[in-house]
């Protein structure tokens, strides 16, 4: 087997995720463009364990299994997200949601109003 072409497939499902987390503004949507990102680094691991072969036997394979547990807990805690943004402000849009915490508003005691 070529190695080439599996690499040159993970550099271009990672250049989609990567477009896909900068142009996107539904959150799902990025979710999905990471998973790929995710994806194409497990391509890249499994093809260098069975081209490179290094001390450690079937390496590649083992930290592929890592990030394929690491993203399964990443869809887990990312549509928890998600969902509380959608309860919270009915959209998923990324670009509304607010990053810095909103300014303290001052209540004005009930005497000030008549003053």
């Amino acid at each position: 087997m070529r190695p080439v072409i599996p690499y040159v497939t993970a550099a271009l499902l990672f250049g989609l995720g990567t477009y896909g987390v900068l142009r996107r503004r539904n959150a799902i949507l990025v979710l999905i463009a990471v998973e790929l990102m995710l994806n194409a680094v497990n391509l890249i691991l499994v093809t260098a364990d069975t081209t490179v072969r290094s001390q450690l036997p079937h390496g590649g394979q083992v930290f592929a299994l890592f990030v394929i547990v690491l993203a399964a807990a990443e869809v887990g805690v990312g549509l928890a997200i998600v969902l509380q943004l959608y309860r919270l402000r009915a959209s998923v849009a990324v670009d509304e949601v607010p990053l810095a915490e909103p300014p303290p508003t001052t209540a004005a005691t009930p005497g000030e109003a008549d003053r």
